[in-house]
């Protein structure tokens, strides 16, 4: 009995060994395929500095019209930068906030600025008439755009001063106290 048992052990240990190395390998394939998005504008407002908006001046499609516009196009405004999806359920719960606070910023040349990100035309535009957005959209087909600012969850949020610099982020679902900053800053500079 002994001698089966060291033969079944011997049996053993190379297909033991082959199953843990496929497995690291499958763990170092998810790893590459799956890396986080970069925080560094994160790290750079965290600590107390102020990097230009990423890509400002590239266009994208208007949401519901033709043409095309940018971040650049609103330089000199304040503006609460906001990537969303009509599939995104807290993108959902934030859009009356958005709309509240597009009224305050407009008082004092700031704006929101949405920004859909892989969300098909049709369900954008229908997301945009059932909250009564008013302030401008764009479409972001390929997620570029997005992921130069380190999005790949929705929905997250930036203020960008008058002179096009990030100043706060949120990952995830803003607050009043979010964009209540956005509109200090508005209304102070």
């Amino acid at each position: 009995m002994a001698v089966s048992t060291t033969a079944a052990k011997r049996r053993a240990l190379p297909i033991f060994v082959s199953l843990a190395g496929a497995a690291l390998i499958g763990l170092l394939i998810y790893g590459v395929s799956h890396q986080a998005a970069s925080r560094t504008l994160d790290d750079l407002v965290h600590a107390g500095k102020h990097p230009s908006a990423p890509e400002a001046s590239r266009t994208l499609p208007i949401l519901g019209g033709a043409g095309t516009s940018s971040l650049a196009s609103m330089k000199g405004k304040v503006v609460v930068l906001n990537f969303w999806a009509s599939w995104c359920e807290p993108c959902q719960v934030e859009a009356p906030l958005l709309e509240h606070a597009q009224g305050e910023l407009a008082r004092h040349d700031g704006t929101v600025l949405g920004v859909t990100y892989l969300d098909a035309s049709p369900d954008s535009e229908s997301f945009v008439r059932r909250y009564h957005l008013t302030y401008p959209n764009l479409r972001d087909n390929s997620g570029t755009f997005a992921h130069s600012y380190g999005t790949d969850q929705l929905p997250e949020s930036f203020v960008i001063d008058r002179q096009g610099h990030i100043v706060a982020i949120s990952r995830g679902e803003i607050g009043a106290p979010f964009l209540k900053q956005a509109v200090a800053l508005a209304e102070s500079s």
